[in-house]
């Protein structure tokens, strides 16, 4: 597609990465073009989908730990208020270091395990369309839900294409501009 005022790709890089490579020595181009195709990569991909997800899980598994608090009237709360202060406190971060820790790993396992199959999917069909991402939350859900016995992985599958497909729908409508 052109528009007015819209320089061509150069070199037959179809655009790579959206940059306008006039100007650059070849060295600078072949950079570029090696940082574009390690962005396509599928490990590369995987890894960071994964480190993303376990930021955010990190994230949420604070802010999540944050907001639990024992009152007074809960066994575990009476036992925490007995407590000297200092100690109330270290307990609580001790806390709130677990289950940010466990929430990252979780986060960044969903995250690697379903951007991997998403892309191999999308590798195998060639194709870039919502069929790939309904398919790789299928398999994501259905590994997930394994251990729980062949309910669960199927109830997984479900779950994790049906939300897979919603959000890549979402996505791919045309935007308002």
């Amino acid at each position: 597609m052109s528009f007015p005022g819209m320089t061509p790709p150069i070199g037959g890089m179809g655009g790579a990465g959206g940059a306008n490579m006039q100007g650059m020595s070849e060295q600078e181009q072949a950079m570029v073009k090696a940082m574009h195709a390690a962005m396509e990569s599928c490990p590369v991909k995987t890894v960071i989908s994964g480190t993303m997800g376990f930021a955010l899980g990190g994230a949420f598994g604070l802010f999540m730990a944050s907001m639990s608090y024992d009152s007074a009237f809960t066994p575990q709360g009476a036992a925490i208020s007995d407590l000297p202060w200092r100690e109330q406190v270290r307990r609580g971060f001790k806390d709130m270091g677990a289950r940010s820790w466990s929430s990252a790993k979780n986060f960044g396992i969903v995250g690697a395990l379903y951007s991997g199959t998403e892309c191999c999917i999308e590798g195998l069909r060639a194709k870039n369309d919502l069929t790939n991402s309904v398919a790789a939350g299928c398999i994501t859900g259905g590994i997930l839900g394994a251990k729980a016995g062949p309910q669960a992985a199927a109830a997984g599958c479900v779950g994790f294409a049906a939300f897979s497909a919603a959000i890549d729908a979402y996505m791919r409508m045309p935007s308002e501009e």
